[in-house]
């Protein structure tokens, strides 16, 4: 593959998420083939139709398999392609077998986009595709995330962050376009939800999975399942908070997750929010992270 040109929406310019949408797919049909790294999210979703729209045949949507990837997680992915009529494929990755990728150090990230990266690439090469992209937006750049980094190491495309497109304006683009997908909770992998420094296992991540399905049955949305040792670190929503609080519910849960495999379970009264794990990286100071980012 030979690497694309990357052309961005001009910075210093307010423009509207229509005129973004129209930045994209204008810029995706310009690209001869292409396959998408597609998660289930709302932000892949959505490029995933983009391209769908832009591309019709010539786009193909991938979904890695492994153990961090949830069943839950892969239903919405069948059920979106289908009713999408993308073209679709499932992979299996291999992060597992990577030393540096179980030890869960604060760059764990990148070694799973390495590999899914490189899994991609060499499925595009093999079947003549002429580039992969992947669905990071404008508003990811503002957390830590390393696995950007593997993403320019493997030269894949980002059409969302060159439109200039936020989280809200994907979300209400996809709502537009009638996607599923446009108001469907932020969902990370399951490695995500074990502390840095906790070796990631097949065990923990189905533990953790287990938990997370149960308060899926109870009804609520937005929430994670922090694992620590044998505790379970439940986030919830703030909108959904007060339901989980009531003395019924609370018990519900502690049930629920007990029966999922967990000795102990707390509620986390500051409930749901992005990248709470990483809320102990500051504690080690500036330098800690860009050395783990690799920036």
């Amino acid at each position: 593959m030979k690497p694309l040109v990357h052309i961005r929406l001009a910075e210093g310019i307010s423009f509207s998420g229509e005129e973004k949408e129209t930045f994209l797919l204008s810029r995706l049909a310009e690209i001869p083939s292409l396959i998408i790294a597609l998660s289930g999210g709302a932000d892949s979703a959505y490029l995933a139709w983009a391209a769908h729209n832009a591309l019709g045949r010539r786009a193909l949507s991938v979904t890695a398999l492994s153990p961090s990837f949830s069943a839950h997680d892969r239903a919405v992915v069948e059920e979106f392609v289908s009713k999408l009529g993308a073209r679709h494929e499932f992979i299996e990755t291999h992060e597992m077998e990577n030393p540096a990728y179980r030890a869960n150090a604060a760059d764990r990230c990148y070694f799973c986009k390495d590999e899914l990266f490189s899994a991609l690439n060499n499925l595009a090469r093999a079947h003549g595709f002429a580039a992969v992209a992947y669905g990071v937006n404008a508003d990811d750049t503002l957390d830590f995330r390393p696995g950007h980094r593997a993403a320019t190491e493997h030269q894949v495309l980002a059409p969302l962050l060159d439109a200039r497109l936020s989280k809200a304006e994907i979300r209400m683009l996809s709502r537009r376009a009638g996607l599923p997908t446009w108001d469907r909770p932020a969902s990370a992998c399951l490695a995500s939800r074990l502390p840095y420094g906790t070796e990631v296992t097949p065990e923990r991540l189905a533990l953790v999975e287990r938990g997370e399905a149960a308060l899926r049955e109870l009804g609520f949305r937005q929430f994670r399942v922090r694992l620590h040792d044998k505790l379970a670190r439940v986030e919830i929503s703030p909108e959904e908070m007060p339901r989980a609080l009531s003395s019924e519910m609370a018990a519900a849960i502690a049930c629920r997750l007990k029966d999922a495999g967990f000795a102990y379970v707390a509620l986390d009264l500051e409930g749901y929010r992005q990248g709470s794990l990483n809320e102990t990286l500051s504690t080690a100071g500036p330098r800690s992270v860009k050395a783990a980012s690799g920036t």
